[in-house]
Parts: C-alpha cells; sequence; structure tokens
C-alpha cells in the first residue's frame, strides 16, 4: 500500500454525527406484511366453512390468488423509484424486494392456477383439462388473465438469474415492461371473478386504492417526474475527459441544477440521445459534488454502451431520470470515516471524499486497482486529501500481478481503530463482498458499514 498524508495544518468544518433514526426498512416491511395479513383477512370474512377436499382446493386457490394479486402491487410500487424508499431505504435493497416479490408472485399465480382449476374439476366432476378449457373461453375476463398469467411467467423466466446472464441488459428490461401489460390484464380478472370482491363495498374499495396507488406511483415518478426533470434542467454533454485506460469522465451542463437535489453518493439514470445509445438508461454515479451548473460521471468501458460514451459529442442531449440512492452523507452516524473503493467504484466515494464534512485526520479513502495507470481520478483524489487533512490509500497489485488480500488484519494495520468508523463500500461485487467480511472481522458494527449492490 502506498499512502498520502497531507499536513495537519489543513482544516474543514466538522458536523455532528447525524442522529440515529428507526429502520425505514424495518417499517416498510412491517407494512408490507400487514397488507398480506389484512388481505388474508378478506378470506376469513368471506369464508364461512371449509368442508370437504373440494373446498379445501378452491379456499387455497383463493388465498393463493387474493396474495399474488396483492403482490402485484407491490410490485408495481417497488418499480416505480419512489424517493422515499430509494434514499430511505437503498435502491438495492428496493431491487432486491422487487426480485423477491416477484419470485412470491409468480409462485403464487402457479399455485392459483393449478388449485383453482383442480377444485372446479373436482367441483363439476370433469377432467382437469376440459375444465380448463371452460374456465378459459367461457369465464368473464379469463381470455385477459390467461394473456395476463402467461405474460408474467414470461417474465419470471427471463428475470431467472441463469437466464439473465445470458441476454442483454436491454433485451432483459424492455421484456420486464410487460409486467405493467400482464398486471393490468389479471386486474379486471380478479373483481370479476373474486368471490370476496363479489358483493363489493370495502373490499372492492380496498383494492381499487391499492392499485389506483401503485398505478398513480408508476405514471408519477417513473413518467410525470422525469418529464419535469428534463423539461426543467435540459441536460446536455458539456464535455468527455480521459482519466485512465478506459474509462472517461462525462460533464454534464443544465439548467437550475440546484433544484435537481442531487447529492454526493447517489446516481442517475442516464439516456444519452445519440445514434445507438437513446434506447437505452443505465445508471451512473455522480463522481463529483454536484455543482449549480455542471454534473459529472466517470464511466469504464465494461461493454458496448459504456465503450461508446467516450465518443459522446459536446452538446447531445441527456435524459435523466433521479436522483438516486442512499449512499449519502445522511447515513453517517460516527465522527471518523472510511472509504473503501474498488475499481471504478470510487466514483461516488470521490464525490464523498470531496463534501463528506470531516476534520482532519477524520477521513480516510482507500482505493484498489490493478496498477497505478489504472487509479482513475488520482490527481482530483491527492489533491482533496492534501486540501482537507484527509488519508489516502492505494492498495496496488504487486509486480507479479498479485492483488493484496482485503483482510481484517490489514485494515486494523491501516487504521488501528477502525471499528469506531463508519464505512461507505463500493466496488465490484467480489470485492464488496470481501470488504465487507474483512470489516465484519475488524469489529465493524454491521449498521456502520454503508454500501449498495446491484448484484441480484
Amino acid at each position: 500500500m502506498t499512502s498520502t498524508s497531507p499536513p495537519r495544518q489543513a482544516r474543514h468544518a466538522v458536523a455532528a454525527p447525524a442522529p440515529r433514526r428507526r429502520s425505514t426498512a424495518a417499517w416498510v416491511l412491517a407494512l408490507g406484511w400487514a397488507g398480506a395479513a389484512a388481505v388474508l383477512g378478506l378470506w376469513w370474512h368471506d369464508t364461512t366453512a371449509v368442508v370437504g377436499s373440494t373446498d379445501w382446493l378452491l379456499g387455497a386457490g383463493r388465498i393463493s390468488g387474493l396474495l399474488a394479486g396483492y403482490c402485484c402491487a407491490l410490485l408495481m410500487l417497488l418499480m416505480a423509484r419512489i424517493p422515499a424508499l430509494e434514499t430511505g431505504v437503498g435502491s438495492d435493497r428496493v431491487a432486491r424486494w422487487h426480485a423477491m416479490a416477484g419470485r412470491y408472485t409468480v409462485c403464487l399465480l402457479v399455485a392459483h392456477i393449478v388449485l383453482i382449476l383442480w377444485g372446479y374439476a373436482a367441483q363439476s366432476h370433469a377432467a382437469v383439462l376440459s375444465e380448463s378449457w371452460t374456465v378459459v373461453w367461457t369465464y368473464p375476463e379469463m381470455r385477459k388473465a390467461t394473456l395476463g398469467g402467461l405474460l408474467l411467467l414470461l417474465v419470471g423466466a427471463v428475470s431467472v438469474r441463469a437466464a439473465r446472464r445470458r441476454m442483454r441488459y436491454e433485451v432483459w428490461y424492455y421484456l420486464h415492461l410487460l409486467t405493467y401489460v400482464a398486471i393490468f390484464l389479471a386486474f379486471w380478472h380478479q373483481l370479476a371473478l373474486g368471490a370476496d370482491f363479489a358483493a363489493g363495498g370495502a373490499a372492492k374499495a380496498f383494492w381499487y386504492a391499492l392499485y389506483a396507488a401503485a398505478a398513480g406511483a408508476v405514471l408519477w415518478y417513473r413518467v410525470l417526474g422525469p418529464v419535469r426533470l428534463n423539461l426543467r434542467h435540459r441536460l446536455r454533454v458539456h464535455s468527455v475527459v480521459p482519466e485512465a485506460p478506459d474509462v472517461v469522465s462525462i460533464v454534464v451542463r443544465g439548467e437550475r441544477l440546484r433544484h435537481l437535489g442531487a447529492r454526493s453518493g447517489q446516481f442517475l439514470r442516464w439516456r444519452f440521445l445519440a445514434p445507438g445509445l437513446w434506447w437505452t438508461a443505465n445508471p451512473y454515479s455522480l463522481s463529483a459534488a454536484p455543482r449549480p451548473d455542471l454534473l459529472r460521471i466517470t464511466v469504464k468501458a465494461v461493454g458496448g454502451h459504456s465503450a461508446a460514451l467516450a465518443r459522446l459529442r459536446p452538446g447531445t442531449r441527456i435524459w435523466a431520470e433521479g436522483p438516486y440512492g442512499g449512499l449519502t452523507a445522511d447515513r453517517r452516524t460516527r465522527r471518523k470515516v472510511l472509504l473503501l473503493a474498488g475499481g471504478v467504484g470510487v466514483t461516488p466515494l470521490r464525490a464523498l471524499f470531496e463534501s463528506l464534512p470531516a476534520g482532519p485526520g477524520d477521513l480516510t479513502l482507500v482505493y484498489r486497482a490493478r496498477s497505478a495507470a489504472d487509479l482513475a481520478l488520482r490527481r482530483e483524489l491527492e489533491s482533496i486529501a492534501a486540501v482537507r487533512g484527509a488519508r489516502l490509500i492505494f492498495a496496488l497489485n504487486g509486480p507479479d500481478g498479485r492483488r493484496p488480500a482485503l483482510t481484517a488484519d490489514g485494515l486494523r494495520a491501516a487504521l488501528p481503530d477502525i471499528a469506531r468508523h463508519d464505512v461507505y463500500l463500493c466496488g465490484p461485487p467480489g470485492m464488496a463482498d470481501a470488504g465487507y467480511e474483512a470489516l465484519r472481522a475488524a469489529g465493524v458494527p454491521a449498521r456502520h458499514i454503508h454500501h449498495e449492490s446491484f448484484e441480484l
């Protein structure tokens, strides 16, 4: 490791640690499970008795159908990118919840189809296949529901990790949008055939309110919000600056950016309106503290889309969504802070290194890279360290190419009091996992390790 320790006379204002807050995630999860319990209450309220195997099959089918419909509404809410969830819970955790809710939805949907058709067949003393044909072609709204169910199963299939890894992100993304179509088609079937909604009243009003809230959140945050943002701020590429091999910074100019609300550590989803790029939007973190007229991202070429960004021309228009993410100064609860970065994961931490309130000696950045040539933004980091009285440590591969191990002992050697630090962690999945385990072994409590990951 190489270390840069600036003069001790440097000074920077120190903010008091943020007060501890109740876990937003715990409250959201509690609310979600309470909603599921209320849905089960609908079935319980409308079921006077369960007698015989047919009633058990139909009852289980109704329960799985109600829960599948409830999960569909949760899927929309988790897809809406609601700011309170994105920042209070964290974009990575919301993404994991969405994936988990999707798996629950598919399993419940399959259970509902099998149990209901089996129960109907037993009730009519008919074969399951012939009863299925009758249900699909004669029951109200069933053809729509069948198409919606098939679309949900398709989305579930392409979202399996093994299938997703073999598919381009853009293809997966646009197939994933079929979820909205599937939910719309299935919604009317729920009201038309759901025994719990047949009498109308409070149950039907609750279902309408649940879906209206979910659809309203999607419309506001995924459609109207981005339209307002881009009409107001009119983002364009200002310049493209090479930083390291296969790494460039894109400086973005816009109007009234102080009203955007972007903060160090956050990211936006960027759609560059240039040939070959306009049809996809990718998340990139801010690599410098936002300015009233400029934003900056730093991107490593890891695929065709990111490599093409190096060829962007000044003046190229940008469509952006955000800001998102909770890897901000709000998570900090201790005076001393360690920023632990790997590769291009340094970008959000570079912005925090510049802007996170800290006194001399209270802020440390450890940056892992293959070689000195791969240290993106090195001069900026050294300048920030010198001005702020912060410590900067580069962890580079040895002459034989061997990567230094990320261990608890190594972290304690660099920072003997590491257990009294808040830690912000960002890097490739393998490095992030190893860093988290090393930090825990070094005595850092889990609640003081702040990171976001998008590997689902």
